[in-house]
């Protein structure tokens, strides 16, 4: 199917920028509500995976985007109980994310370990799990710290 579109009336460096964030915002409202149902857990997937695509469209786009874009990828699958695509993006926020900055890769380790819980995989959840233990004692922002090790101790 090819469907031939008419150029966009519309500066589409723009609209990457206002979708990049305004999908990635709309996926939190979504994961931060107590009881979602099976269409709003759709739809959160729909909305991070929108996200992603429009960062990588940004001009503006770094390595650190697309970590932070499949961190959250990999947050909302597990949510929607979907383990093998949590650890799909878990795996593509591990590979991207810097190593030397340790809040972003203790994030990378804890979407997989919290994917591989999911999954029932205890030895490489355990792994992930010190790994982004190990990388929480070096995170320097005491908040940022704070943020990591509070997202920790909810999967164990």
């Amino acid at each position: 199917l090819n469907i031939m579109a008419a150029p966009p009336s519309f500066d589409s460096k723009h609209a990457h920028r206002f979708f990049s964030a305004h999908c990635f915002n709309s996926t939190w409202k979504l994961i931060d509500k107590a009881k979602r149902t099976e269409p709003e857990n759709e739809q959160m997937i729909q909305c991070t995976l929108a996200s992603l695509w429009h960062w990588t469209q940004r001009e503006d786009c770094t390595d650190m985007n697309p970590s932070i874009g499949y961190w959250q990828a990999a947050r909302v699958y597990a949510l929607a109980g979907e383990g093998d695509n949590a650890r799909k993006y878990a795996q593509l926020c591990l590979d991207i994310t810097p190593t030397e900055d340790p809040f972003y890769l203790g994030y990378a380790h804890e979407a997989m370990a919290r994917a591989e819980l999911l999954l029932r995989n205890k030895e490489p959840a355990a792994e992930n799990l010190s790994q982004a233990r190990k990388c929480a004692e070096q995170v320097t922002d005491s908040e940022n710290q704070k943020l990591l090790v509070n997202d920790l101790e909810t999967l164990t």
